[in-house]
């Protein structure tokens, strides 16, 4: 057998899954459901260890043994034998939203379930094994123990404001045993010291393990399954005046219809496209943690495919192969459900930005803009006019060529047009700064307003052909103008404008460059070909043969490795099974069949060609379906009662682990992209906000890139993972025991921790560091004195004796003295020079009752409390406005 250990991250708290392994093709597992100590763990694997010795009393070898550490179970797979288990081996940290954190999946195992003796062999079991291993685990895949990425941070913290009536009914349930996602972020219920963790089922379409998870789903605690996600995670630290605003970017790729560039085209049946994206855009306030004292931002994006019936045929052997349209579709069927699972989603306006070519002498792209057209005209009729889908073409490529127009700034315009129609996610009420200095962009803004804040309503859905180099750059514009909105909702920047060539704008676009690199790479086989610089015309000479590089890169992965990574992906995903007597994966001309469900059964009931929308959508528009107070909606819903002093939910022991030992070189706040550090320029002079505009040489990067050195400018730049891999972290969250191998020691210790040596070249570091560090003049416009006053050395010369006279004291006769001895140490009062203050007795300053009540109104506020402002604080602050901007 196999015994799967699992426990929390302070190690309090364990679980433990058994794995048959005598059945050679069925898994069996079997979880007690039951919670253990440490020490219950410790017991209970002793017991297994003296039960299966070979011979009693035997020494040297265990009857246990440690197969594999491991972060977490991807699932199970069976091909032709029986199922393998893949774990996680290595994870690296890549974003923190909330005290929650993401992490990029590193690397993994996949071990043989059943024995040797009970294993039947098949001869093309090496080749799906090898084929299913092509999926690369460790390159952006993506998973939290404690945070929903499946979801966005609307959706997320909304179900987390739910009132308690609806919550109430079903937690008294027996299954809702344990917690999940915001256990945390608790609601306070009635009785005080109790507290609700709300758990929240994934959203599917965005989870790439749910069909490796299916066959223990049910058998299994839920604490068990992680889902992970694939596509980009970035986050960067925006520093601003020093404070700490984290800007995350998260991309969450759909797994229905998945796969590359020119195999997957259109949309399938069902309604989902290829190379759908959503990209979430989180903008917070790292100095307060907490999702519900904290201030919060979300803006969600979203990119595909045209969702019609259509193709290229690659077989010709042509940079750009012609477009057909596959099937004939004019009741719009599969646009109406792709835009029905849509509003259900987002909520409405849906905005459509259309970037194909529209003036072609041969007729190529144009074919899907017509039906695209024509499918959306159709889909309108039935729709209410306020909730209609509103479609914007622009034809980028013909714009990009035309020396007179300027394609951002047109681009930019579309940008505000499209923000002030969907609005943005914030959880905090509008500041009162907004109501004294009203800004006229900021009152036109649509979204929905409520009483803790603002929610986006509707998307934005970009697409081109590939939805790949054009869109990444529409999306920048996009999200450039709803980050400007995100900083003023939280009363960072007085107007929601944000300038080119300032800190905050490139450190978000290479935030930007990064997502679309690692999309590309996904869907395309290559890097971005147009970036941000190619539209804004500044990209030098030499980045032309890097772009010519990067199309012949494309033209190679899509002539020859997409079909091995479609059939890689159609495994993963189970969208294909191996199943004795039937044709293998490779013997397959097409997987047409697999993707199109109604090829192989008709479906029993027929949608409607007018009401197109799934019952109950259209009542609660403009709001999505998904977010909506309904029976339905509480049904995904797991809650759980606390005690409000359990582990589980204690944020600070989550986010500092107070229980590890840290170092600060490893820390991820501090090794993250900084705006400071890696953009702002050396002799910032007395301006160091990110919100100035700068010359492009003046900046950071610049500054490094000038260096004849290339590989300093190499270790400066940070790539996808917007933060260096601090060294690999091994075997914490579960580990797996076997019945054979030997070594007696390993039994106790359940999860074990290496300290890995960071080995780096003190030369190198300590020049990049005189490139960063700036002098105290730069900084503060002021120099610090070098050497103190002859008085002060004397003071400090005394204060640092008077310390170390009062720890002389033999260490070994510290370890017997008796306590009456020890109370004496810890209570003598040297007598010195000093009058009051001293290192050991310090007299408190007194401090008055007013300044104690501002302190305490202070921290009040910090735990979301605010106090109603009198009329003497709206005066002064009214006079306060009135002298700095009016």
């Amino acid at each position: 057998r196999y015994f799967l250990v699992g426990s929390n991250p302070a190690e309090t708290k364990y679980r433990v899954l058994k794995i048959d392994r005598t059945e050679p093709k069925d898994l069996v597992i079997i979880d007690d459901k039951h919670v253990y100590t440490q020490q219950e763990v410790r017991e209970l694997l002793g017991r297994l260890d003296l039960g299966n010795r070979t011979k009693i009393g035997q020494k040297g070898s265990s009857g246990l043994s440690r197969a594999v550490s491991a972060f977490g179970v991807v699932g199970f797979v069976r091909f032709l034998e029986g199922y393998y288990i893949v774990l996680i081996t290595k994870r690296r940290k890549m974003a923190d939203i909330g005290g929650h954190a993401v992490y990029k999946i590193e690397d993994t195992n996949m071990i043989y379930i059943p024995n040797d003796s009970v294993r039947v062999t098949h001869p093309d079991e090496a080749r799906y094994l090898r084929i299913f291993q092509n999926v690369d685990l460790s390159s952006n895949f993506y998973f939290s123990y404690s945070y929903d990425l499946s979801h966005s941070l609307q959706y997320n913290l909304t179900i987390l404001r739910m009132p308690l009536e609806i919550l109430k009914p079903e937690t008294t349930q027996a299954r809702q045993e344990s917690f999940d996602i915001f256990e945390d972020e608790g609601l306070s219920t009635q009785g005080g010291s109790g507290v609700l963790g709300i758990c929240s089922k994934p959203y599917e379409k965005y989870v790439w393990n749910a069909k490796l998870l299916e066959v223990v789903k049910n058998t299994v605690h839920r604490d068990w399954l992680l889902y992970i996600i694939h596509g980009f995670c970035g986050q960067s630290k925006l520093l601003i005046y020093g404070r700490p605003i984290y800007v995350t970017l998260i991309a969450r790729r759909s797994s229905k219809f998945a796969g590359t560039r020119f195999l997957k085209r259109g949309s399938n049946c069902e309604g989902d496209v290829a190379n759908e994206v959503e990209t979430e855009q989180i903008l917070y306030d790292a100095s307060v943690m907490s999702f519900s004292a904290g201030s919060y931002s979300s803006y969600v994006q979203v990119r595909g495919s045209v969702p019609l019936y259509w193709s290229q045929d690659i077989s010709t052997m042509m940079p750009k192969p012609p477009i057909t349209l596959d099937q004939a579709d004019p009741f719009a069927h599969v646009a109406a459900l792709h835009f029905d699972q849509m509003l259900q989603r987002f909520g409405s306006p849906i905005i459509i930005l259309n970037l194909v070519k529209e003036r072609e002498k041969r007729k190529h792209e144009r074919i899907l803009s017509e039906e695209l057209v024509a499918a959306v005209t159709y889909l309108n009729q039935f729709l209410p006019p306020e909730h209609a889908i509103i479609y914007i073409p622009w034809d980028m490529a013909k714009y990009t060529k035309s020396k007179l127009c300027n394609v951002l700034d047109r681009l930019n315009v579309i940008a505000e047009s499209v923000v002030k129609k969907t609005g943005f996610f914030v959880n905090r009420p509008d500041s009162y700064c907004s109501i004294l200095r009203p800004d006229e962009k900021w009152n036109e803004l649509g979204g929905c307003v409520v009483s803790t804040g603002r929610l986006q309503t509707g998307v934005l859905r970009t697409n081109c052909v590939d939805c790949l180099d054009r869109t990444n750059t529409a999306q920048f514009m996009v999200g450039k103008c709803a980050l400007a909105y995100q900083l003023y909702s939280l009363g960072l920047i007085d107007k929601p404008n944000l300038q080119f060539d300032t800190d905050a704008v490139r450190l978000f676009e290479e935030l930007y460059e990064d997502h679309g690199d690692t999309l590309s790479l996904q869907y395309g086989g290559s890097q971005l070909v147009h970036r941000v610089k190619t539209y804004r015309k500044i990209a030098p000479w030499t980045q032309h043969s890097k772009d010519i590089m990067q199309t012949l890169s494309r033209y190679y992965s899509n002539a020859f490795s997409d079909a091995d990574r479609q059939d890689s992906i159609n495994l993963f995903l189970g969208v294909f099974k191996p199943t004795e007597g039937k044709p293998h994966l490779w013997e397959l001309p097409t997987d047409f069949y697999l993707h199109h469900k109604n090829t192989l059964s008709l479906s029993p009931t027929r949608r409607s060609y007018t009401f197109w929308w799934t019952t109950g959508v259209l009542k609660h528009l403009p709001l999505p379906f998904d977010e909506v107070t309904c029976a339905e909606n509480r049904r995904k819903l797991i809650v759980k009662r606390f005690h409000k002093y359990e582990e589980e939910i204690d944020i600070h022991n989550e986010f500092f682990r107070p229980y590890e030992l840290s170092s600060f070189d490893e820390t991820f706040c501090l090794a993250m992209t900084n705006s400071t550090r890696d953009f702002m320029p050396k002799n910032v002079g007395i301006d160091p906000s990110p919100f100035t505009v700068r010359k492009p040489d003046e900046t950071g990067k610049s500054v490094l890139g000038n260096k004849s050195n290339r590989e300093e400018t190499v270790l400066q730049r940070k790539t996808a993972a917007s933060a260096p891999p601090p060294p690999s972290e091994e075997a914490v969250s579960s580990s797996s025991e076997d019945d054979s191998g030997t070594d007696k020691e390993e039994e106790g210790a359940v999860s074990q921790r290496s300290t890995p040596v960071k080995v780096t070249d003190t030369g190198d570091s300590t020049k990049i560091t005189e490139n960063v560090v700036q002098s105290t003049k730069d900084v503060y416009g002021v120099n610090l004195s070098d050497v103190p006053s002859e008085d002060d050395l004397a003071i400090y010369t005394r204060f640092v004796q008077l310390g170390q006279s009062q720890h002389k004291q033999d260490k070994s006769s510290q370890q017997f003295c008796s306590k009456h001895q020890l109370d004496r140490v810890i209570h003598l009062v040297p007598i010195s020079s000093f009058s009051q203050d001293n290192i050991y007795e310090v007299q408190p300053p007194r401090v008055d009752r007013k300044s104690i009540e501002i302190f305490h109104a202070h921290l009040q506020a910090g735990r979301g409390n605010m106090q109603p402002l009198g009329k003497d604080d709206f005066l002064m602050y009214r006079e306060y406005i009135r002298n700095r901007y009016l």
